[in-house]
């Protein structure tokens, strides 16, 4: 029989409790979880063996991973309030979410933990196959139950704002309501922080003149309640930006004209075309050539909005699409926005919204304060070919293999191999695995593979003397009795008997 995603499911739980107690039963069968193996490390204070810097989606997955290695001595932080991690609702502000249904996530390869099993232990099969994409706030339910139910041990309320070498130690430094600590000492750190986990929003320099209340990136709280009749300029017209002009519209704008600096709409999302495991599984072997080669395509051509997003948009008349408009200035001119274009254009508006992405730049990131001017960067690893320069894939980090950051100048930061960057800026070194729900399993499978190589090799000589050390028999004396040869018989004799 042939499976696709429509193929109803027999033996599905009928309930929650009925999938959460089959969750369970997998866990066990599977061994979960196993006893911690790692040697604790002898200090003064207590020493984590990871702490994960993140409680969304790439935090919980991490957890789950290590957990089910054996490496139980973590913390996971998350600076949200409990049920608000990551962005599905507070700036993700699509109707749905991208990604098919079908897609596994963070399930680790366990059915049980899939969306649809959640999904179909609530609604059944019908609904399933009535379902086309994922609404943004039930995915997030999913994730809450996903933590739920495999009791992972995120806490809420707190803030990573430094991580800083002790000896061979991280110190990580601790703010926020949910902080019992001013500071805690881990041997390994995995930064799980998401869409803008290495650097900020791109702002464009054509703001810097420009008042904070008449402008917001699409990534801030934005009062669209207080648009209703206002003229609005959306700069860009990627997802993000489609999604902040559809909910200017539908909180009543008089307008909305989105700027776009491309001659064309961009149309087709080109990674997709490649898209499989073996491409996954490959990327971080292709050597740094092919791989700038793949990301630069990908970033000139530009992932599209979605047909569903851009709908939403282009279905109201007062929305607007400018192409081959590229924003040079916006400026005050009394109580409107003077927004000045190429070629020598311009219009007037009463608020701005930029949906100009994230940047990736490790100076940025306060927790790397004081060294992250040591982190190696792409630009500073390879030299592109005439044509595909790219400053903006440039300044993502030069990756290890275990999502590590390396050295710009060998031995001046060696504390960096202990900081693990699992979040987008990782795509560039090993490909999309570290932030996008299709490759999220991989990434962590991978990460947490390596970070326990990493903890058993440092502590080698005290696993050898567990070896050493070893002396439980499973043989008790009594199984066997020995018997003497008999007396004169050659090795002939015994042949020719």
């Amino acid at each position: 029989m042939a499976y696709n995603v429509e193929t109803p499911i027999r033996s599905m739980a009928t309930s929650l409790p009925d999938l959460e107690q089959r969750v369970r039963d997998d866990l066990a069968c599977l061994c979960y979880p196993p006893a911690n193996w790692v040697v604790p490390t002898s200090h003064a204070e207590q020493v984590h063996d990871v702490v994960v810097i993140g409680g969304g989606m790439c935090g919980l997955v991490t957890g789950f991973a290590l957990i089910g290695a054996g490496i139980r001595n973590i913390r996971i932080f998350d600076r949200s309030e409990a049920g608000l991690e990551g962005p599905w609702l507070t700036y993700a502000r699509m109707e749905t979410l991208r990604s098919p249904k079908q897609l596994t996530g963070p399930a680790y390869g366990m059915a049980s933990l899939t969306f649809r099993a959640w999904y179909l232990a609530q609604y059944g099969n019908e609904a399933w196959t009535a379902l086309d994409k994922i609404p943004r706030p039930m995915w997030m339910d999913y994730l809450r139950w996903y933590r739920k139910v495999l009791d992972l041990p995120v806490e809420n309320g707190i803030e990573v704002t430094s991580i800083l070498p002790e000896g061979e130690l991280l110190r990580l430094t601790l703010a926020g309501t949910g902080a019992r600590e001013t500071s805690v000492l881990a041997r390994k750190v995995v930064m799980a922080t998401g869409r803008d986990g290495l650097g900020h929003p791109s702002i464009p320099e054509f703001v810097s003149g420009l008042p904070e209340e008449y402008w917001a990136h699409s990534s801030h709280e934005i009062d669209f309640a207080a648009l209703r009749g206002k003229r609005v300029v959306v700069v860009g017209v990627g997802a993000s930006a489609v999604d902040n002009a559809a909910e200017a519209l539908e909180a009543g704008a008089a307008e909305v004209r989105h700027l776009i600096r491309r001659k064309e709409m961009p149309c087709i999302n080109k990674l997709m075309g490649i898209g499989s495991f073996g491409f996954t599984a490959a990327y971080p072997q292709l050597g740094d050539a092919r791989r700038w080669q793949i990301m630069d395509y990908a970033l000139r051509t530009q992932t599209p909005a979605p047909r569903g997003s851009t709908m939403r948009v282009s279905r109201h008349s007062n929305a607007y699409f400018h192409f081959d408009a590229a924003v040079e200035k916006a400026e005050l001119d009394g109580d409107e926005i003077l927004v000045k274009i190429s070629r020598g254009r311009s219009l007037r508006a009463d608020f701005l919204i930029l949906g100009t992405g994230f940047g990736v730049d490790p100076l940025a990131r306060k927790e790397l304060d004081g060294y992250a001017d040591k982190i190696l960067l792409w630009q500073d690893r390879f030299t592109p070919p005439a044509g595909q320069e790219n400053a903006q894939l440039g300044s993502f980090p030069y990756l290890a293999d275990d999502f590590s950051f390396l050295e710009r100048e060998p031995g001046q930061a060696p504390w960096l191999a202990n900081i693990h960057n699992f979040n987008s800026g990782a795509a560039a070194s090993l490909g999309k695995v570290s932030g996008d729900i299709p490759g999220i399993s991989e990434g962590a499978s991978w990460l947490v593979r390596e970070i326990a190589a990493k903890l058993y090799t440092e502590n080698f000589d005290q696993y050898w003397q567990r070896l050493l050390d070893y002396e439980t028999p499973e043989l008790r004396g009594d199984e066997w009795t020995a018997s003497p040869l008999p007396d004169g018989m050659t090795l002939n004799d015994r042949k020719q008997a």
